[in-house]
Formats: structure tokens, sequence, C-alpha cells
């Protein structure tokens, strides 16, 4: 048997350096284990910091997780819960749980997705099949009990501060379950078709970050809830094409410039059922997308937004009266970005709050009275994400881009500062830096990336100290991307200057075997959507089809346009009214930097993107004809009256109000003059970027007789997860660009 093994060992080896020497291929990328090493996801610390828990894919298959702990005083990674130990089979997924993934975009993922600690640290709570678990961490080896066993799918269990009992959503209802008896009960027994309490609705989850509708009290005793109403968004009819069959769904899609949901925000007390519902104001057109509770389990904050998203006010309600003060209102000409950065200190009546009101998110700290205190920090960079404060030291943790727009770091920053502009970095290496700190702000997990490394899982203290490799990642021969190492292309960050005077980030990546004085086709990987940034020094997937395609060739280039965060709120409200218009000019931008590069084929520049990107593709071919020798375009938007309310009126208005920026902004008003190759890619079930957008365009091209090349997948929602689905694109993908950059010019 030893010589068997040692057989099949040898054998494996030589097919892994055969690989290596026929360079990175796509079937690699999309397979089990995956090439960036373990899949981490959900890195948190223990409310006590004495243990740190994540979630980690399996070499046999990536997408499957189970839950994982580092014990720090042991010094040891062990499984805590293998998600078969507790399920076994295929599970099923409800409609609303697939939609929940499909919004988080871990359609892919099975396995333990999601976990919560209780405040007091004793239980570990999990859903998985439908079913609520929670795990005794005061128990020797580990006691897991399934909490709940229904016929119905429940859906994000949260459990109380004090461990007692667990909230949940069954039947678009409220439950309540409790962690010693087991005893179920419903909190709320009003739902509908069209009400709901306790869910998130579709903009929520899809375009405001809040995946939640109800939130627990400090103390256990109540839990606040958010009731919506359907009623008012239009049904939309579309099918969803499978691949043996067709069904007609029923949806409730906000349009821009359409009805959305209406709110009732309530507070429910576990012990009598009795709610009490907090007063929204008179205003009933209007967004809820934050609700937090004070330290004192008496009041509850909750953030009211405006239609227009140029208003947001941070609201105070007493949960006995529902009485309600408004603490603090921004404003804009624009709009207002939302964030979590939002922290009630315990030891005084005050809260840190970060706002663009100077045109940079910066830290400030207000009293009860809604007046600032002081501000934090300040300075020509963004403020990310609020990360822990640590009231008895009097710090503020939080991340940010001082270093650069392409850079996330960790800083901290006094409470009692009179130098907002000087900030200590904490973090030190170069990359991308994801934190968790603790309860009390004294240790924080580090999940670390750049172009160079794949994803790190590291512990610290606050001074940047590493105290332990959770799962330090290395990338030596015997890491799954170790036979590729050599071969990995490096990655150029650098900036160019627009026509109008504003500094434009670009990432490129030379192709293998690159040669002074000889000229490469381009593949420009393009999102641009406002907010979201491409250009990052940080390892994805995404990055790895770069690399293929660097490997085969290409000159790899993208480049963040007008409308992207962490240049400046101006930077992004150049967007403003203009979407389809400003984007594509700074693009254009890159693309006459790219050929005035000798290394460069300027007749061999396409361009890709997907979602916002693909928009950005469309309206590459329509604005530019003749300048591109080929656009793939996947999951594209192509008219914004078809999108929906939150993010497309932030940006936009409404299409009633605004029709000559929506018509300015619609891929069809273009769609005559295109010339040059397109492939066309959609999925037949996508319920985000509805499969309508890619019909509308394959009719107006078709009626001007138009070639263009489609490939559309049955089943598939935005993402077209799966690994074969995933493969089958990009083998579609390169095989359009190579026959339309690379052969082209082989067989002159």
């Amino acid at each position: 048997m030893p010589i068997r093994i040692l057989a099949l060992l040898l054998g494996l080896s030589t097919v892994l350096n055969a690989a290596a020497e026929d360079g990175l291929t796509l079937e690699r990328i999309f397979a089990s284990p995956d090439l960036a090493g373990p899949t981490l996801r959900r890195a948190e610390l223990s409310p006590a910091g004495d243990r740190v828990t994540f979630l980690k894919g399996r070499d046999s298959d990536r997408n499957v997780l189970d839950l994982w702990e580092y014990h720090v005083e042991e010094a040891e990674t062990r499984v805590l819960v293998a998600a078969d130990e507790v399920m076994t089979g295929e599970v099923e997924l409800s409609a609303d749980e697939q939609a929940r993934r499909e919004r988080a975009r871990i359609a892919d993922l099975r396995g333990i997705v999601d976990y919560r600690w209780s405040s007091n640290g004793r239980f570990l709570l999990f859903p998985i099949g439908g079913n609520v678990f929670v795990l005794d961490m005061a128990a020797e080896e580990g006691d897991v009990r399934q909490l709940t066993d229904s016929e119905s799918f429940d859906t994000d269990p949260q459990i109380a501060p004090d461990g007692r009992h667990v909230a949940f959503v069954r039947d678009r209802d409220l439950w309540l379950v409790d962690v010693e008896s087991g005893e179920a009960r419903p909190l709320t027994e009003s739902a509908t078709d069209t009400i709901a309490n306790g869910v998130a609705e579709f903009i929520a989850q899809e375009e405001m970050g809040r995946s939640t509708g109800f939130w627990w009290s400090p103390n256990g005793r109540h839990v606040a809830f958010l009731q919506i109403d359907e009623s008012p968004v239009e049904i939309t009819r579309r099918y969803e094409v499978e691949a043996d069959t067709i069904e007609m769904v029923e949806q409730r899609y906000p349009y821009a410039g359409t009805d959305n949901v209406t709110y009732r925000l309530g507070v429910v007390d576990i012990e009598s059922g009795d709610t009490t519902w907090m007063d929204l104001g008179e205003a009933s057109d209007i967004y809820v997308p934050r609700v937090k509770w004070l330290p004192n389990g008496e009041q509850l904050s909750f953030q009211r937004q405006s239609r227009d998203q140029q208003t947001l006010e941070l609201v105070v309600a007493n949960i006995d009266s529902g009485e309600a003060r408004t603490l603090l209102t921004e404003a804009s000409d624009t709009w207002i970005n939302l964030h979590d950065d939002l922290h009630f200190l315990e030891d005084m009546p005050a809260f840190v709050w970060s706002s663009e009101r100077d045109g940079f998110r910066h830290l400030y700290l207000y009293d009860y009275e809604g007046e600032v205190i002081r501000r934090l920090t300040d300075g020509p960079w963004q403020v990310d994400a609020l990360a822990g404060v640590d009231e008895e030291l009097g710090m503020v943790y939080f991340t940010g881009s001082e270093v650069s727009p392409t850079e996330k770091h960790l800083y901290r920053q006094s409470l009692v500062t009179s130098s907002p502009e000087v900030v200590n970095r904490v973090s030190r290496r170069s990359g991308w830096h994801e934190v968790a700190m603790d309860g009390r702000a004294r240790v924080y997990v580090d999940t670390f990336s750049s172009a160079r490394q794949p994803p790190q899982l590291s512990l610290h203290n606050v001074d940047g100290q590493r105290l332990a490799w959770l799962v330090e990642n290395r990338v030596d021969d015997e890491h799954p991307y170790g036979p590729w190492r050599e071969r990995h292309r490096p990655t150029e960050f650098g900036t160019i200057t627009a026509p109008e005077g504003h500094e434009l980030h670009y990432r490129l990546i030379r192709p293998a075997g690159f040669e002074p004085g000889r000229q490469y086709p381009v593949f420009i990987h393009v999102y641009g959507g406002p907010t979201h940034r491409l250009v990052t020094d940080s390892w994805s997937r995404r990055m790895l089809v770069d690399q293929y395609m660097a490997q085969k060739g290409y000159v790899v280039f993208s480049l963040d346009n007008r409308g992207v965060e962490r240049q400046g709120k101006a930077f992004q409200d150049a967007a403003y009214l203009k979407l389809g218009q400003v984007e594509m000019p700074d693009q254009m931008a890159g693309v006459d930097w790219l050929r005035s590069q000798a290394f460069v084929d300027p007749e061999r520049i396409g361009i890709f993107g997907w979602s916002y990107g693909g928009y950005m593709s469309l309206m590459a071919l329509g604005q530019y004809p003749g300048e591109f020798a080929a656009a793939v375009s996947v999951a594209p938007v192509s008219d914004w009256t078809l999108y929906d309310t939150h993010y497309t009126e932030r940006y936009m208005g409404r299409p009633q109000d605004q029709p000559d920026a929506y018509e300015k902004g619609n891929v069809l008003t273009y769609a005559d003059d295109m010339t040059d190759p397109l492939l066309l890619i959609h999925g037949m079930a996508d319920d985000n970027v509805l499969f309508t957008h890619s019909t509308r365009l394959m009719h107006d091209l078709q009626a001007r007789a138009f070639p263009f090349e489609l490939m559309t997948y049955p089943g598939e929602k935005h993402a077209i997860s799966g690994e074969g689905p995933r493969l089958h694109v990009y083998r579609t993908i390169t095989g359009f660009l190579d026959r339309h950059l690379m052969q082209a010019r082989a067989g002159e």
C-alpha cells in the first residue's frame, strides 16, 4: 500500500508540474482546492477575545464551508463544526433563502454559511438546512443542539445578548425559541402575501447593505423589527427559463420612479408579546436603512432617508412611547452615502458618527443634542469603516485610504484628539487589510491580501504586532498556487491625468514573455459603477482570470473612473445625473494612454465587464464606435428605467423628473452606432438585472440586422454561479476575445 500511495503522489506531482509548464488554465482557476489557498470567510473574535472563529472551505470542495476556531491560549486551530455532522445530503433552499444568498453573493456556498456569537460568549449560533443550531462553548467537547425542526425554512437566526433566546424569521413572521427548552413561539402573527415582519426587503439587501429586518435589545428583553408592506410595489411577471422548464415568476420589483414598500418600526416585548410602534414621521415615501439600539436598551435609533436620498436623519425613539426626535441631519445636493459608522458610547452621552460634509468621509464625536463635540479625523482621504472603540483607553479604530485609494489600512485615533489631521496607522504591510476587533477593541483579526499574496489570517494587538498566524497561507511548493507562482505576473499600479485634470488610478499586468519593441493585444477589465473600486492592491479570483489572460499574451488593464469611492465625494458626484456620460470619457483617457505605449497594439484593444461593467462595455461600443476590436458584456443594464429605485434614483433621480438624464444614460440610445464585435451574456433567471435588459438590446440590434454573439444561461441568476457555468462563461469570453484579438493578428 505505501508503494502504491507513493506512486500515486509521484504521478500527481508529474501532472501538476506538467500543468505548470502549460501555464494557468481556466479549468484550474474554477476547480478545487482554491488556488488562493483556504477559502476563509467571516473571521470574528469571540466577545472575550480568547478565540477566533471563521468559516473555511474544504480542499475537496471550496464551496462547502465548515466552522473553525483558533484558540488563543492553546495556540491551536481546529474544526468546531463540520457541516456534514449536523446535516447530510443535499439541502433544498427556500425561494426566500435563495434570494437572500443571491443578494449576499454567496449563492455558490453550501454547508455553514453564517454564524453568530452570543454577547456573553457562551453560544455560537448557525443555520443549516432551514433549521437553527446552537453550539454550547461551555461544554467540554462542545454540545451542538438543534433548536428548530420545522417544515418551514427558518432564516436569519439571531441570538439574544444573554444567550437565552434566539429570534428568527419563519413564513414572513418573527419567531422566538428558548435555547434551554427548545420551545418556539411566534412574536408576530400578521404576515400575509404582502406584509412581512423582521424581513429585509429586496432593495435593503441589494442596495442598502442591510440584510436583516430585526434587532435584539442589549438586555435581551425586546426585539425591534421592521414591518414592511409590499402591496404598493409593482408586480413584475418574468420568465425563469430552466434547462427543461419555463416558469412564470411574479416578483415585486421596484422599478425606478415607481412605488416602494412602506415601513412600520415596532418594538416587541418578548415576555408580554406587546408591540409599541415608533414614530417614523409624516412622510411615508422614505427608506429606513439602519436601526441600532442605544446601550441603555430603553431607546432605539433609526436612520430615515428621503426618497431622493439627499437627506439622511439619525433619529432616536423612546421604546415605551414611540416618541422620536432627530439627533442630526445630513444633506447633499447629490446623494448621501449610507454607512455603518455609528457607535453610542456607554460611559458618556455621546456617539461616534462619520460624515462626508467636507468632501471626504471622516469621523466626528457628537453629544446627544446632535452637536459636534470634536472632529476625530481629517484630510484628503476616506474613512472606510469604524472598526472598534475602546472607551476605557479613549481610542477609536477604523479602516481608511490615507495611504492610497488602492490600499486599505487600520488606523487609530484618540477620542479626545486635538489634531484630527494626524492619525496613527496600525497595519503596516502594503495591500488590503480587512479587520475584525474584539468587543473591547484590544486585539484584532486581520484578513490581509495583496496582488502578490493570497489571503492570510492573523491575530494582532492594537499596536499592529502579530500575535499569531491563524492561516499563514504561504505560497510554497505545497500551496495550490505553488506550481504557477513563478509565472505570476507582477501588477503595476499608477495614475494618469484626464483631460479635465483629475487623477485616475489604473493597474496593469504585462504579458508573459514580455519583449520590448513587440506590440501586444489589450484586455481591459472594467466595472466603473458608482462606489465600487476595481483598482485595489488585493487578491481575488477576478485577479486570477487577469493572470490567465496575461499568461496568454495579453496586456491586462483596469482603470477607476469618476464615480467610484475613496477619492472624495466630488469625484463621486461627477456621476450625478450623468450615468453613462462621465465614465467612458475617463476610460477613453486610459485607452489613449495605452495607445501611447510602445508595447500596445492600438488596433487590438478589447473590453470586458460584468453588471455595471457590462453596461460600460456596451457604452464603449455605442459611444466610441471603431475604437474597440471586441467587447464582452455580461448581465448588463441597458435601460435605467428597468432597474431598481434605491440604486438608480440615488444617481439619476426619478425618470419622470429627469428624462434627459435617462435618455443619455440608455444603451439603446446608442445602439444604432454600434459597429464592432459584441458578445452578450446573461442569466435567464436574473432577478437583479432582469433578463429584459438584454432582450430589449437583442431586439434593437436584430431590428437593424447588426450581427452579435449571444450566450444565455438557463436557470442562472445575476452571478451565473456554479463551477460548470462559471467556467463556461469564461471559456466563452476568452474564446471570443482570442478570435478577435489574437487570431486576427495571427492570420494577417
